[in-house]
């Protein structure tokens, strides 16, 4: 392994251990020495990579929100589009342990946000790339014939608000929504527009 590889398999390390120590006690009690314990590196590393608490903070949002992400490109031709937009969403829902330790790193930057500026601009930017996945599939899905033709940014901010909403109810466990439940909601809103079947995709 050559120094360039070892070092992004070390920044890598920490991105992931500032993840799950910020989703596990919340953003304002992490110290990077509770980082550095995490990702088993020294509190120097870990400031040599990330010289203030802010900035990992961004770094780990970013990194977590690429790494469960669902991106349009390169998607095969013959998978449906209304299949690629499923997954979209099951992506933007706390569907399982993962998730959920994304949306609790969604819940602290929106906190964060309120209050800070970068926080606020580090959101909107990854609100920016949420329309754009929405956006890509909802076009593909029209370029083919298979999605109704419609105004794709409408579409994408009502998608994004139903599942900011939904999701915050699938967080607090409240009984009345379940995951199906929210898929289902989801689906029922925009299939009408998109002109498909109101059943959510087997994905």
């Amino acid at each position: 392994m050559t120094k360039a590889e070892r070092a992004l398999e070390t920044r890598e390390r920490i991105l992931t251990a500032a993840c799950e120590v910020i989703a596990d006690i919340g953003f304002e009690n992490v110290s990077m020495r509770k980082v550095a314990e995490h990702a088993g590196v020294s509190k120097a590393l870990l400031h040599y990579h990330f010289d203030t608490r802010e900035k990992l903070f961004a770094e780990a949002m970013t990194h977590s929100f690429a790494q469960t992400g669902t991106d349009t490109e390169g998607v095969p031709d013959s998978v449906p589009s209304s299949v690629v937009l499923a997954r979209i969403l099951r992506s933007m829902l706390p569907t399982d342990s993962e998730l959920r330790q994304d949306w609790k790193l969604w819940q602290e930057l929106w906190v964060r946000a309120q209050r800070d500026t970068a926080a606020r601009h580090l959101a909107v930017d990854l609100y920016d790339q949420l329309h754009a996945w929405v956006g890509g599939a909802v076009e593909r899905g029209i370029r083919s014939g298979e999605f109704a033709d419609c105004d794709v940014t409408a579409l994408g901010t009502l998608v994004l608000a139903l599942c900011d909403g939904l999701g915050i109810r699938l967080m607090l466990d409240d009984p009345r929504v379940d995951l199906a439940a929210a898929r289902s909601t989801i689906w029922r809103a925009i299939a009408p527009t998109l002109g498909i079947a109101p059943e959510f995709p087997d994905v």
